[in-house]
Order: C-alpha cells, then sequence, then structure tokens
C-alpha cells in the first residue's frame, strides 16, 4: 500500500483512510477508527474495484466523499485515472467497531464523478480546496494543472481552468500541495528537481525554485501558520524548509534519512513538528522551532502573569529553543511512503509502509507538555 489520508471532515474521531495496490485480488479502502480511550484499532473495508490506489484524498467539507488515483489498465496500456466517490452513509463519521466477519462485510463506494483526464494523461494526485466547501479540487496530470468545479453534489466535475508546465522533453507533476493562506489561491507543484507555485486564478507560476533537491522532488507541504514556508523532500535523502518570497536558499535542511524521502507533514495546530518517512523504513519526528510561529516556545500575555510567575516567564523568554529530531519510529520493515496527522488529534500520527502495515504513534508526552505549558 502506498495510499494514506486522514478523514479531513472528521474532528472528533481520529481516522484514517489507506487505499491498497494489488495486481491479483480487487482493490480496497481501509477505513481505520482508533480508539484512543482503549487503544484499539477498529477496521472497516470497501471496495474499490477499479484499480490500484496510487493518492487517496478526502473532502475537507464531507465526511463521506473522497478522490482516489488508480491504475486502469486498457488496450494493454496503463492509465492511472481520477475519480470521486462516496462512502456508504452508515460509515460516514468515525468511531466505529470492526465488523466481526470482515469476509462478508465489504461494502461498495458509489462513484459520484470521473476526472476526466484522457486528453491530460497520468493524474499523479488530486488536492482538495483547503477549509474549503469540497467543491473544488485540482488534479495534477502529466504536465497538466486541472483545476475542477465539482457540481450537483459532487455527481460532475466541470473543468473551469487549467495549465501546462512548457519545457524541453517529457515534464510531469510528481506532486502538488494547495496553501491554506492567501485565500487558497496559491499551489505548489513539484516536477523533477524543481519547486513552482501557481496562483488558482491566473493560472499563472508566481515562483519557482530551480533545483529545490539534488533529485527527483517527492512530497511537499505548506506550513499552516506561517504564510511564506513551505516544507519540500526528495531523493536526495533531505528534507528542506523554503521561504517563498526568497527562494535562492532554503531556510534550513534537515539531513536525517539515508534513503529517499517520500513524505514530509507539518503538524496542522504546532507547526515547528514535523513528520517524514522514507525508503530507509524509518519515520522521524522532528521539533524545527526556529522556523516556526512560536521560535520562543509558547507565549503568555503578560497581563495573565503574577509577579512571581513574570519573574519566570522573562528568564523562559531569553533563550529560543533548539531545533531537535525527537523520535526515530523504526517499527515499519519496508518503505515507508506515506505519514499523516490525525486531523482529530494534533499529537497522534499515523504512517504506512509498502508491506502494507499501517503503525499508529503519539508525540511523547513530555515535548506535548513542553509545548504546551
Amino acid at each position: 500500500a502506498r495510499a494514506l489520508t486522514p478523514q479531513t471532515a472528521e474532528t472528533d474521531a481520529i481516522r484514517f483512510l489507506v487505499g491498497t495496490q494489488s495486481l491479483r485480488f480487487d482493490n480496497q479502502i481501509h477505513i481505520i477508527d482508533f480508539d484512543d480511550e482503549n487503544n484499539i484499532i477498529n477496521k472497516n473495508v470497501l471496495l474499490h474495484q477499479v484499480g490500484e490506489i496510487w493518492h487517496i484524498s478526502t473532502s475537507p467539507a464531507d465526511k463521506g466523499v473522497l478522490a482516489t488515483c488508480y491504475n486502469k489498465t486498457s488496450d494493454s496500456k496503463v492509465m492511472t485515472c481520477a475519480a470521486v466517490w462516496r462512502m456508504p452513509k452508515e460509515l460516514e463519521s468515525g468511531s466505529h467497531e470492526s465488523p466481526d466477519d470482515s469476509s462478508s462485510n465489504t461494502q461498495t463506494l458509489e462513484l459520484l464523478c470521473h476526472l476526466d483526464n484522457t486528453a491530460h494523461g497520468n493524474m499523479a494526485c488530486v488536492m482538495w480546496e483547503p477549509m474549503g466547501d469540497g467543491k473544488k479540487i485540482i488534479s495534477l496530470a502529466d504536465n497538466n494543472i486541472l483545476l475542477w468545479d465539482l457540481q450537483e453534489s459532487s455527481a460532475k466535475a466541470v473543468l473551469s481552468s487549467s495549465a501546462a508546465l512548457e519545457g524541453k522533453g517529457q515534464l510531469k507533476f510528481t506532486s502538488g500541495r494547495w496553501s491554506p493562506h492567501h485565500n487558497c489561491t496559491q499551489i505548489a507543484t513539484a516536477n523533477e528537481t524543481t519547486v513552482r507555485g501557481w496562483d488558482t486564478r491566473s493560472m499563472r507560476q508566481i515562483y519557482c525554485i530551480e533545483n529545490a533537491h539534488g533529485q527527483l522532488v517527492r512530497d511537499l507541504d505548506f506550513n499552516p501558520n506561517k504564510q511564506y514556508y513551505l516544507a519540500s523532500c526528495g531523493d536526495d535523502c533531505k528534507v528542506k524548509f523554503w521561504d517563498t518570497r526568497n527562494v535562492t536558499e532554503p531556510v534550513k535542511t534537515l539531513e536525517e534519512h539515508s534513503h529517499w524521502v517520500w513524505n514530509v507533514r507539518y503538524n496542522h495546530s504546532h507547526d515547528q513538528l514535523i513528520l517524514t518517512g522514507s525508503s530507509d523504513s524509518r519515520v522521524i519526528l522532528s521539533n524545527m522551532v526556529s522556523i516556526s510561529s512560536e521560535p520562543f516556545g509558547h507565549m503568555v500575555d503578560d497581563d495573565e502573569l503574577s509577579d512571581q510567575e513574570d519573574q519566570h516567564q522573562e528568564e523562559k523568554i531569553k533563550e529560543p529553543l533548539q531545533d531537535s529530531v525527537i523520535a526515530t519510529y523504526e517499527e515499519h520493515e519496508d518503505s515507508v511512503y506515506a505519514v499523516e496527522w490525525s486531523s482529530a488529534d494534533p499529537w497522534l500520527f499515523a504512517s504506512l509502509s509498502y508491506d502494507g502495515r499501517l503503525v499508529i504513534n503519539r508525540v511523547p508526552r513530555a515535548l506535548k507538555y513542553h509545548i504546551l505549558l
């Protein structure tokens, strides 16, 4: 398996969706519910018969709606297509128990619409407008950026605008991310070793980081709290942090992995917490305080402090906190292709390796209290 996503619209229950990659059997989407109090993982399975799943993403507004990119073979050619689906009503909200007999209880996804890519090439990923109403999505297909409007309760996808990457050779996007800032009018894309920013209104390029990495750029993520900050990772084993106003040099570089880095994710609430997953089979949690929105730790208003606390607070503020690797997780035995934070619990994350192993971990308690107190 390679595809993992939190159920973005679910903010109460801890829930992840995993898409399988099997050539011999029907592919499935596994809905994983984690019961935090009892430490139990429950699983429900949905059939995804159209093909092996390469990417999965969920609507920010509707718990039941998701998009997948999948491989389809026709005329002995393999195409990567994309579609929007709805899960059965009874599975939409979290905290489900696993069915007793998993084999008899497989349900199917309802197809809402295909994102027609016959003219545009293979789909790399589908991004939903952050904080949106679930009606706008962008897909990357070969060298095209396609902006779609979902109409008639997502039963119809209308292509509203597009842009193509021009240049020598066969250019292909590998991944992209939609920025939650600037009224959601910017996206970033990766192709080969280059990272580009685009304005979704004019569909024009707004910045370009050439040779952002020494080898292929695998993934991107925007800092949720600092509007110009972007993280990238790639096959040069590095994770880099950029200020998109000045892209000549990265603001910071992390070199902790020993193989390709497939995934980088900012924590949604505490942006100093960075997760990375790599084909060195490790997941690394880093504390990048110096480039976070709280480089001096959590600030408290003076009015809220008594004299004694005031003195203590002053001592605490003087020294900016240091960046560090908090923990390296080695529960996987195969390449880690995806890491994601829970959308319901800011201290919890999941990682997925190629052999289908999903691991759920928590931020160490000591660090959690250090950040909060």
